[in-house]
């Protein structure tokens, strides 16, 4: 089962390190992998979805 505390836990911190680099996560970019994590969507969706999102600076 999908442990959403443990989720949001991971999220802050992949965030946090990527804002290091200069990256941005948003808000929408957690509900993609989060549809993921859940197996709602396959990969190929996924990836599709990525493309069409606009790019955010």
């Amino acid at each position: 089962m999908f442990n959403e505390e443990m989720f949001n836990l991971d999220i802050e911190n992949i965030k946090n390190d990527l804002a290091i680099e200069g990256m941005n996560i948003t808000e929408n970019d957690v509900n993609m992998f989060k549809l993921f994590a859940n197996n709602q969507v396959q990969m190929p969706e996924l990836i599709e979805m990525i493309k069409n999102q606009p790019i955010q600076y």
